[in-house]
């Protein structure tokens, strides 16, 4: 399993890059290779992925959610991996969000990417497709407040 951090400084408010990203619905609109993520509960998403031709679909756990800190999830089957985006507050209307992730790539074409550095450029591309989208509205299209706390143990 391999490890990805990546980190993009936004030029909105943390609770604006926050709420954003507690849309998880919207995810199409900056992650390459996402088709689709329903919002099953407010712990569970399906996700809808083609990455090399292959397309997937499983379920993820938002394992613990801070407003305006942090959201981390894990995958309940098929591809392996769990992560954490932080968000920092630089200053007024300036945020770092650190997405850190594990990943345990699928199949030939994965593993392979993986090992060609594709995996973190597309991490990397998120990000700064993420920025622009967030900047070019200047506020986000919804937000979820709650409080998720990890599981016990």
């Amino acid at each position: 399993m391999g490890t990805i951090t990546e980190a993009v400084e936004v030029d909105v408010p943390v609770t604006t890059a926050y709420n954003q990203w507690t849309q998880f619905e919207e995810f199409p609109e900056f992650m390459d290779g996402v088709t689709e993520i329903r919002q099953l509960d407010d712990t569970h998403t399906h996700w809808v992925t083609e990455f090399g031709g292959t397309k997937r679909e499983f379920d993820a756990t938002i394992t613990e959610q801070h407003p305006d800190e942090r959201v981390a999830w894990r995958s309940d089957q098929g591809p392996n991996h769990a992560g954490v985006i932080t968000f920092h507050r630089l200053g007024q209307g300036r945020t770092r969000v650190t997405a850190q992730m594990d990943i345990d790539p699928e199949g030939f074409a994965e593993q392979a990417a993986d090992k060609l550095g594709v995996l973190d450029r597309r991490v990397k591309g998120d990000l700064a497709r993420f920025k622009e989208f967030i900047e070019s509205r200047g506020r986000e299209t919804g937000a979820w407040r709650g409080d998720v706390q990890p599981p016990p143990g």
